[in-house]
């Protein structure tokens, strides 16, 4: 046990405890504006600076999102948000050490293989169409790199949906994310999406043929294809 006085607690620290208990509790619903600065401070018995403080804290959380001139607004806490939240610290850990992507790689491919086998499995018709749709819109988005490159993450996170968890889908689309920062544009010139397309053909039908096996097996190939395309920026 450690000797010495007990630290005081920052007053902003005790209002954003009694703000946070407001919104857990469902007393603020997703959506719904925050009482004004003005209100809490009269409500609270503390000054503006206090209020202040704790709505950053509660906004860093992903709990509210504040814009200039308007109050506060209490967002939707679900799995997507939470793993936003993450969204900064793991662009800075990627930016400082090439050995941090490349384990964020064999992690993506970890978890894709287990994806793709629980979609082959459990892929609806509905779902089936779905990545059709999405194989569609990337051969119109040929040329255009962000429009391919948005499809090809829906196309992965449509795999994760098929599970019907969506901590599953947020974990797919929060690797996703981070990933997306460091692919280089030789997809384009060294006509590597036509590859893409193929194997993301080739990955449905074995979803529909309720094969996990040769869809895994599939996907593997599909990501150890692409894995050299995300790179940091200076080794590309």
């Amino acid at each position: 046990m450690q000797n010495g006085p007990v630290a005081k607690r920052k007053l902003s620290d005790e209002v954003f405890d009694r703000l946070k208990r407001m919104i857990v509790d469902d007393a603020m619903k997703p959506g719904s504006n925050m009482p004004s600065e003005r209100e809490l401070m009269l409500r609270l018995g503390v000054g503006r600076p206090v209020i202040r403080e704790a709505m950053q804290a509660l906004s860093s959380m992903g709990m509210v999102e504040i814009n200039h001139g308007e109050r506060a607004r209490v967002l939707e806490f679900n799995a997507q948000s939470m793993f936003r939240q993450l969204d900064q610290s793991a662009h800075i850990m990627l930016q400082r050490s090439a050995e941090s992507l490349e384990h964020l790689k064999s992690a993506r491919l970890f978890f894709e293989r287990g994806m793709v086998r629980e979609a082959a499995l459990k892929a609806t018709p509905e779902d089936l169409d779905e990545l059709r749709k999405i194989l569609e819109e990337q051969r119109h988005a040929l040329g255009d790199v962000e429009r391919f490159m948005a499809a090809d993450m829906q196309f992965h996170k449509r795999i994760a949906a098929c599970s019907g968890n969506p901590i599953f889908v947020a974990v797919s689309e929060g690797m996703l994310g981070w990933l997306h920062s460091y692919h280089t544009e030789m997809l384009l010139w060294t006509g590597k999406e036509k590859y893409t397309l193929a194997e993301h053909e080739e990955i449905i039908s074995h979803l529909a043929a309720n094969d996990p096996e040769a869809a895994e097996a599939a996907m593997v190939k599909h990501l150890d294809r692409s894995r050299a395309l995300y790179v940091l920026p200076g080794q590309g």
